[in-house]
């Protein structure tokens, strides 16, 4: 199962980790266009906007996957063994509703924007296209939280699930020094 939820997380991250890329480009021609021909593309700005929703959205479940979210790991780390499990059951559990919230309210969006026809600023872009990575990102994230409540239940341990005696990085700029 961990397997299973491990490559779909990975692919969404994949799917962001691209979009990021398509952002940073369209700024580039956007910036080009703006500053050296004097052609302002305002649709780029559009486009790189939900391309930042889509990183966030689908990037969020590998995130949670690996156990990078914020979280209070000193915390945790001075707890027992059976505490620290019961910690991380309720974290994952939090996410699993959160996320089980996020999913309901992102399909009823893209439900009421399919009823009602609402349209982007782009001639030809239904509102639904972008809303849709709400429901896809959530699910995902549902998914991945999920499955690690499931496999933290059954006494197993997930992948990558911290243990307390990780070093915190020396660099100084992780240190905000």
């Amino acid at each position: 199962m961990q397997r299973a939820v491990g490559l779909l997380s990975r692919f969404a991250c994949g799917l962001a980790s691209l979009s990021t890329v398509v952002c940073l480009v369209l700024i580039g021609i956007s910036v080009g266009a703006r500053y050296l021909f004097h052609s302002p593309q305002p649709w780029v700005d559009k486009v790189a906007g939900w391309l930042v929703v889509a990183l966030v959205l689908l990037a969020a479940p590998e995130a949670q996957r690996r156990f990078e979210h914020i979280g209070v790991d000193v915390a945790v780390s001075r707890l027992g063994p059976r505490l620290a499990r019961a910690a991380h059951v309720v974290g994952a559990a939090s996410v699993a509703l959160v996320a089980g919230i996020l999913l309901w309210a992102g399909w009823e969006t893209v439900e009421f924007s399919m009823m009602v026809g609402l349209m982007t600023d782009i001639p030809g872009v239904p509102e639904w296209w972008v809303q849709v990575l709400l429901p896809i990102g959530a699910a995902l994230l549902l998914l991945v939280s999920l499955a690690q409540c499931l496999v933290l239940l059954a006494g197993g341990t997930p992948d990558y699930l911290p243990t307390g005696d990780e070093e915190l990085p020396r660099d100084t700029l992780a240190r905000g020094e």
